[in-house]
């Protein structure tokens, strides 16, 4: 299974796009060195700073006619790279 779960694609994200960081949401046992190689390795790019975020998931709660019913959303790992002077990612390229 790879690190790399999916790229983060919000607009808080595609503003720290144009400064040359990316957004992915990664397994939650992954390390940074391990965040590094995997998108050095799936896009060809070289990465300059990897910082990481555990992120909790929120609690949601609705009334139902049996009552309510409590929970929590799941929670992630959220990765910010940082790409080197030069070096971009274009994540529509292949849709």
């Amino acid at each position: 299974m790879s690190i790399l779960i999916k790229p983060l694609v919000t607009e808080k994200v595609s503003a720290l796009n144009e400064k040359g960081k990316y957004g992915f949401v990664v397994k939650g046992s992954a390390n940074k060195v391990e965040i590094k190689s995997a998108v050095e390795k799936m896009y060809g790019v070289n990465v300059a700073h990897v910082n990481t975020i555990n992120v909790l998931g929120k609690f949601k709660s609705r009334f139902t006619k049996a009552g309510v019913l409590s929970g929590r959303k799941p929670s992630y790992k959220k990765a910010i790279v940082t790409l080197a002077s030069g070096e971009v990612i274009d994540f529509y390229s292949n849709v």
